[in-house]
């Protein structure tokens, strides 16, 4: 089934942005934060729509630039390229606790013939403030493990949710399974 096969080509863009990963939990949270957060998510999601691979690199959490180096974090990602056409991103209220923050996001992509087919990914984007900016760790599930468990406040109120990959067959968004590149049964 077309819809099936074109479910993998989506997986490089989630191993981005969810390979970065953010924990909230500030009762005040001050809007020049928010701001920030908004503006990292934004940019990031630019640097990856312009192919600008090599300086998305900067973007990772320290922790995750240690165990990749940036040839190869730019060569699975460059290789990714023609596969989909990355088009906008909806960027929800980004919750900010300290140095973590998390705001749920909507990424739209058109996937490359043969397949010819609309898709979006939701996914919860963690942050971590580092030298001054704020780097994006979704999908670093080692790193966000380390900062929920050290705010387990922020854990309580914003636990981790799974990414969401839908494809538009007849008009209509279809969630897929990524744990087994099926539709979920409803």
């Amino acid at each position: 089934m077309k819809t099936k096969t074109a479910f993998p080509i989506l997986l490089p863009l989630l191993f981005f942005f969810v390979s970065s990963g953010i924990a909230i939990g500030r009762s005040m949270i001050e809007p020049s934060d928010q701001s920030d957060v908004r503006a990292a998510v934004q940019s990031i999601f630019d640097q990856l729509k312009a192919g600008q691979y090599e300086a998305l690199y900067d973007s990772l959490p320290s922790s995750s630039r240690s165990r990749v180096a940036r040839d190869r974090f730019a060569a699975a990602l460059q290789r990714s390229r023609n596969l989909y056409q990355l088009e906008r991103i909806e960027i929800g209220a980004p919750r900010v606790s300290g140095n973590l923050a998390v705001v749920d996001t909507v990424m739209y992509a058109h996937i490359a013939p043969p397949f010819d087919a609309d898709g979006k990914l939701v996914v919860q984007q963690y942050l971590v403030r580092e030298e001054g900016g704020w780097r994006v760790a979704t999908g670093d599930r080692a790193t966000i493990d380390r900062f929920l468990k050290s705010n387990p406040a922020f854990a309580r109120r914003f636990p981790i949710k799974p990414p969401r990959v839908y494809i538009k067959q007849n008009g209509q968004w279809n969630e897929f399974d990524l744990r087994g590149l099926r539709q979920p049964s409803k």
